[in-house]
C-alpha cells in the first residue's frame, strides 16, 4: 500500500501547475519565521528562531526555524519541512491550498495548468542546461592555449587555479561566433541562445553574434547554484564597457539576485552576518580574506529585493564600498533604499574602504588584517545618514543648518515602521541640538569643546578633546572633592516650570493646530520630559506632515482615534493658571502666537542649559579643574536667569491674563 501523501509526492504529481522556480520564488519572498511566527511565538536564538512546539505540549522549546534554509524542525515530534508543509501540518490545508495562499501573500502569480505551462517548464529546464553548457565551454577556453592572456591577467590579480575552479571562472575568446557554433553543434537553437542573452544583434549586423568576446567570464548562479547568467570583464583597455552582464532573461532578473549568494549562505549563517561589495572580483577578494559570507549586486544599485535577501541572512548586513566618489554614491543610494524598509532589529552597517582602493587592492597591499580592520569600523546607518548631510557643505549659518535639519527630518519621515521612525527622529533631533554654530571650517561640530578636561556629549558617551598645538596650558586642578551624586547616570528631575511650560506649548497647539505651520520645526526640536507630551507631539507632527488644514474639532477626532484624549486632558491640567488663557479656542491669535513663540524660545534655552549642566557636572567629576568648576557655575547662572523669567511670567502683577 502506498504511503501517505507528502508535499514532495504531491509536487511530483503536479509539476506543471507549480514549477520548482515558482515555489522557490515564494520561499524567497516570505521568510519562514514570518509564516511560522503567526502560530508559534518565536524568539531569536543565535542565528535561528526558537519556540514551543506547535505539535506537542512542552515547557522547554524544541522547535526551531531557519530563515536561511527556509526550514523548520521540531525535535519533540521529529516533524520538519518548509512553509508549505507547515501550513499543511498546522492548518490542514492541501498542498495546492498552501501554495495558493502563500503565493497570494508573496505577490507571485501562479501559472494555470495547461499544455503551455508544461512546455514553458520544459523550456526552462532546457534553458538551464544550455547555460551550463556555456559555462563549461567558457571554463575550457580559459584552460586552453587561447586563454593564456586571460590566465596571466588573473594570475597578476592573485586569482590562481584554485580560485578559478572555485568560482568557475572562464574565458570568452575574441572570435565572433565561437560560442554560437559550439552550442549549435550540440543542437541548441539560435532563438534560445538569443533569449538567454548569449547572442546579440545590432541594426548594422543581421546575423546574431556572441555577446561575450575577449572577456574573463564570471558565471552567475541562482540560489540553488544553477548558472543563469554571466558577467564578463574586458581584456582590452579600450573596450566600450569594462564589465558586461547578461541582459534580463526568463532565468535572470538582476534586481532580484545577488552574485555568490548560493556559496555565501552557509558562511553567513555560521557568522550571523553577510557582506555586500560592489563587484565580482571584490567578492573573490573578500572570500580570499576569510569572508566567504560576501555577495554583490549585479551591476545595479542595491534594490529592495536584494536588500530583503541580505536581511534574510543577517540582521545588520555590512555594505562594503570602494573608497572613491562612486563608492560613496553607491552607499548613499543604498541608504535611501533601506530607510523606508527599516524594522526593529533590521538595519545596515557601512564599511568604507580607503580612498582609491577596492577590496582586491586592499587585500594585496595590506592583507586580510586590513580587510578585517575596515569591517570592524563599519558605521551604523544613522551615522551614515548624519554624515551625508552634515558633510555635504558648510554649516556656518543658521539657514544652512536649518536646511540640513529639514532634509534629515524628511528622510526620517519616510521610515514606514512607526517605532523605528520614532527612535530615528529622537536620535536626529538630539544630534541637531548638539550642533554648534560651526567654526572656521564651517562643518558645525557637535557639542561645545572646553579647555582643560572638557567633554563633548556624543552618542550617550563623554569624549575629551585632545590638546592641539597653540592651546593654553591646562587649567589648574581644584583641591576639593566634588559630590559623587553628580556622576549618576540618571539626570536630576527638571523644575516644575519646565514641566508646566512644555504642557502649555503642546496643549495650546492641540487647541490651535493652525499655528503648527509656524512652530512645527521648533516643536520637533524641543526636549519634552512628560510622556503624554511626547506622544501628543507625535500626533501634532504627523498632522503637520499631512500638509492639510485642520481645526480643533478635527484634532480632537484624531486624538480620539489615537486613544490619546485622556493624555491631552492630563497634560492640560498641568498648565499653570496664568497660562490657561492660551487654551481658550477664541483667544486673540496674534497674542497667542507671540506668547507661544516666546515660550518655545525659553523652553529651548532651558533644555539646552539643562543638557549642558549635566555635561558640566560630569566633566567636573571626571576632572576637577578650575575651568570645569567655572563652567558649571556659568551654566547655573544662566539657568537662574531662565528661572527668573519663569517667575516673572507667573507674577500676577506682570501677567496680562490678570487684567482680562
Amino acid at each position: 500500500m502506498p504511503g501517505p501523501d507528502t508535499p514532495e509526492k504531491i509536487r511530483d504529481r503536479t509539476p506543471l501547475r507549480y514549477p520548482p522556480h515558482i515555489l522557490e520564488e515564494i520561499r524567497q519572498r516570505l521568510p519562514a519565521s514570518d509564516i511560522v511566527g503567526r502560530r508559534v511565538r518565536l524568539k531569536k536564538a543565535g542565528r535561528e528562531w526558537r519556540g514551543l512546539s506547535p505539535f506537542n505540549a512542552e515547557k522547554t522549546p524544541s522547535f526551531y526555524v531557519n530563515d536561511q534554509k527556509q526550514f523548520y524542525h521540531c525535535f519533540s515530534s521529529g516533524k520538519h519541512g518548509d512553509v508549505f508543509k507547515f501550513l499543511m501540518e498546522t492548518e490542514g490545508l492541501s498542498f495546492p491550498e498552501a501554495v495558493e495562499r502563500l503565493a497570494s501573500e508573496a505577490g507571485v502569480v501562479l501559472p494555470k495548468p495547461s499544455p503551455e505551462t508544461e512546455r514553458a517548464e520544459e523550456q526552462r529546464k532546457g534553458a538551464l542546461e544550455v547555460m551550463e553548457l556555456a559555462a563549461v565551454y567558457f571554463e575550457e577556453q580559459l584552460k586552453s592555449q587561447r586563454g593564456g592572456q586571460a590566465r596571466d591577467y588573473l594570475d597578476r590579480r592573485a586569482l590562481g587555479e584554485g580560485v578559478r575552479r572555485q568560482f568557475r571562472l572562464g574565458y570568452a575568446t575574441s572570435e565572433r561566433y565561437a560560442l554560437r557554433d559550439h552550442l549549435a553543434g550540440k543542437g541548441v537553437e539560435k532563438e534560445l541562445m538569443l533569449e538567454l542573452g548569449l547572442l546579440a544583434t545590432s541594426e548594422s549586423v543581421a546575423v546574431p553574434f556572441d555577446k561575450f568576446r575577449d572577456r574573463v567570464i564570471f558565471p552567475i548562479t541562482d540560489i540553488r547554484g544553477r548558472v543563469v547568467a554571466f558577467g564578463g570583464r574586458a581584456m582590452q583597455a579600450d573596450a566600450k564597457a569594462k564589465y558586461l552582464n547578461s541582459p534580463e532573461t526568463p532565468l535572470f532578473h538582476k534586481g532580484r539576485m545577488l552574485y555568490n549568494l548560493n556559496a555565501a549562505r552557509k558562511a553567513a549563517h555560521d557568522r550571523g552576518t553577510i557582506i555586500a561589495v560592489e563587484g565580482y572580483v571584490d567578492v573573490i577578494a573578500m572570500t580570499l580574506a576569510g569572508h566567504a559570507e560576501t555577495v554583490a549586486p549585479l551591476g545595479t544599485a542595491l534594490t529592495e529585493d536584494q536588500l530583503a535577501l541580505l536581511w534574510r541572512h543577517g540582521d545588520e548586513p555590512i555594505l562594503c564600498f570602494d573608497g572613491d566618489k562612486a563608492g560613496q554614491k553607491a552607499a548613499f543610494r543604498a541608504l535611501d533604499v533601506a530607510l523606508p524598509m527599516l524594522e526593529p532589529g533590521k538595519s545596515l552597517r557601512f564599511a568604507m574602504l580607503p580612498q582609491g582602493q577596492d577590496p582586491d587592492d586592499l587585500l594585496r597591499s595590506g592583507g586580510a588584517s586590513a580587510i578585517d580592520a575596515v569591517l570592524e569600523g563599519a558605521r551604523p546607518l544613522v551615522e551614515m545618514l548624519w554624515a551625508r548631510e552634515s558633510e555635504a557643505g558648510p554649516l556656518d549659518t543658521p539657514e544652512r543648518r536649518a536646511g540640513m535639519a529639514r532634509t534629515l527630518r524628511e528622510a526620517v519621515s519616510g521610515i514606514r515602521d512607526e517605532t523605528v521612525r520614532r527612535f530615528y527622529r529622537d536620535d536626529i533631533e538630539d544630534r541637531l541640538r548638539g550642533l554648534s554654530g560651526g567654526g572656521a571650517g564651517g562643518r558645525g561640530e557637535r557639542g561645545n569643546y572646553r579647555q582643560g578636561g572638557s567633554s563633548n556629549r556624543q552618542g550617550g558617551e563623554t569624549f575629551r578633546r585632545r590638546p592641539r598645538p597653540g592651546d593654553p596650558p591646562p587649567s589648574p586642578r581644584i583641591d576639593f572633592k566634588f559630590s559623587p551624586l553628580l556622576s549618576s547616570a540618571t539626570p536630576p528631575p527638571r523644575g516644575s516650570a519646565f514641566r508646566e511650560r512644555e504642557a502649555m506649548i503642546v496643549s495650546s497647539l492641540l487647541v490651535h493646530p493652525e499655528l503648527l505651520g509656524i512652530e512645527e520645526e521648533a516643536l520637533s526640536e524641543l526636549e519634552l520630559d512628560n510622556p503624554d507630551a511626547q506622544l501628543l507631539r507625535g500626533v501634532l507632527l504627523d498632522r503637520a506632515a499631512d500638509d492639510t488644514t485642520s481645526d480643533s474639532e478635527i484634532m480632537a477626532s484624531r486624538l480620539d482615534r489615537a486613544g490619546l484624549t485622556d493624555a491631552a486632558a492630563r497634560l492640560a491640567a498641568l498648565v499653570r493658571p496664568g497660562d490657561r488663557w492660551a487654551l481658550d479656542p477664541h483667544v486673540d491669535p496674534a497674542r497667542l502666537e507671540t506668547t507661544l513663540r516666546q515660550a518655545v524660545i525659553l523652553h529651548r534655552k532651558a533644555g539646552t542649559l539643562n543638557s549642558e549642566l549635566r555635561q558640566a557636572e560630569r566633566a567636573l567629576v571626571d576632572d576637577e579643574t578650575e575651568a570645569n568648576f567655572a563652567w558649571l557655575c556659568d551654566v547655573k547662572e544662566r539657568l537662574a536667569v531662565i528661572a527668573g523669567a519663569d517667575a516673572e511670567a507667573e507674577d500676577p502683577e506682570t501677567d496680562e491674563s490678570s487684567t482680562l
